[in-house]
């Protein structure tokens, strides 16, 4: 807890294009922008044109009246650019049809308070590494066989590597600066979560579940007493909401809970900046989906994930690891 009273902002953007090919209902080509996990603009090959998903984006461009206008032309590029790659994609790895995802994710984290800048692009085929750019380096690694010829090609396009080289050590974190200071009342806002515990069954483990918190920064567990429990716990990982806040659980063993000490555990949210919420074990606030004694159908265990269509990551997975995700606004994505 004291770690997340002094954690620095560490803001980030990130843009992910996506080609798909045979893909039900789903367009062939989508691009998004996140800023802070916050979805700030969107285009996709069916309307054919960029715009603002944040209502603070809009005033980010008044002195630009071609802003969107451009950002529409550099994504048609991109769009036939991966359409025509998808088919090179095929023959590498002798496909002749099914279902295919390209995927690049490229952007920066920013410390605003070390000024540290850390920065991605990455490049997947069917949710599998396909090309990753080692800017330190200046060169790009494959790790997969099928991606050598690109490696060298890449390589070898010298000023292509010192365009992205600049454009993720000075332009992307400028925007992103620019960015987080326009947004700065929906990016640094503080929201608390509904705190609700949550049981299967009789003999499930009990799930301390929190969701519409805002920023991700944030601690979820058990305690009993004034004590922290580490063992017979099991921590989930932060998922985002379709609305852009976050959800998080938190399950803990009954085997070893005594019912005369039900009163002396409780669950804890706890916000960085140190805001937080508790709420006390008690069986009448149990939400469960098995039946009562007396034939009662208690409340159905809340369901959040499946619902609400979310972006399922992690948020610091294996180096080098790409995941393939669906997020809130329907866009396949993959992450660093």
């Amino acid at each position: 807890i004291y770690s997340l009273l002094f954690l620095p902002e560490i803001h980030s953007m990130r843009m992910f294009y996506t080609a798909a090919s045979n893909v039900p209902n789903f367009p062939e080509f989508v691009a998004v922008t996140l800023v802070d996990e916050l979805q700030i603009s969107h285009y996709d090959s069916n309307t054919r044109k960029k715009v603002p998903t944040q209502d603070w984006m809009k005033n980010i461009t008044e002195g630009d009246p071609k802003y969107w206008e451009r950002g529409t032309g550099i994504l048609m590029a991109h769009q036939q650019w991966f359409k025509t790659n998808m088919e090179i994609m095929k023959q590498r790895f002798n496909q002749s049809g099914g279902v295919h995802v390209i995927q690049r994710m490229y952007g920066c984290e920013w410390d605003d308070e070390t000024d540290e800048v850390n920065r991605c692009d990455q490049h997947c085929y069917d949710g599998e590494d396909f090309i990753v750019l080692d800017l330190q380096r200046e060169t790009w690694i494959a790790p997969v066989q099928q991606a050598v010829p690109t490696k060298h090609k890449w390589d070898n396009n010298k000023a292509d590597l010192a365009y992205w080289k600049n454009y993720l050590t000075q332009e992307c974190p400028d925007w992103l600066k620019k960015y987080v200071e326009f947004g700065r009342s929906s990016l640094m806002r503080k929201d608390l979560p509904s705190v609700s515990v949550l049981q299967k069954t009789p003999s499930s483990p009990l799930t301390c579940h929190a969701t519409g918190f805002y920023p991700d920064r944030a601690d979820l567990f058990w305690k009993k007493d004034e004590e922290e429990l580490h063992e017979d716990v099991v921590k989930g990982e932060i998922l985002p909401n379709h609305d852009g806040s976050f959800q998080m659980s938190v399950d803990l063993d009954l085997s070893a809970l005594k019912d005369e000490d039900w009163g002396r555990y409780s669950c804890v949210f706890h916000l960085a900046g140190g805001q937080e919420v508790s709420k006390r074990l008690d069986k009448r606030d149990i939400r469960t989906n098995w039946k009562t004694n007396d034939g009662v159908v208690a409340a159905l265990l809340l369901l959040t994930g499946c619902i609400m269509g979310l972006i399922i990551y992690k948020k610091k997975p294996p180096q080098g690891k790409v995941e393939t995700l669906l997020s809130s606004s329907g866009s396949l994505m993959c992450v660093c």
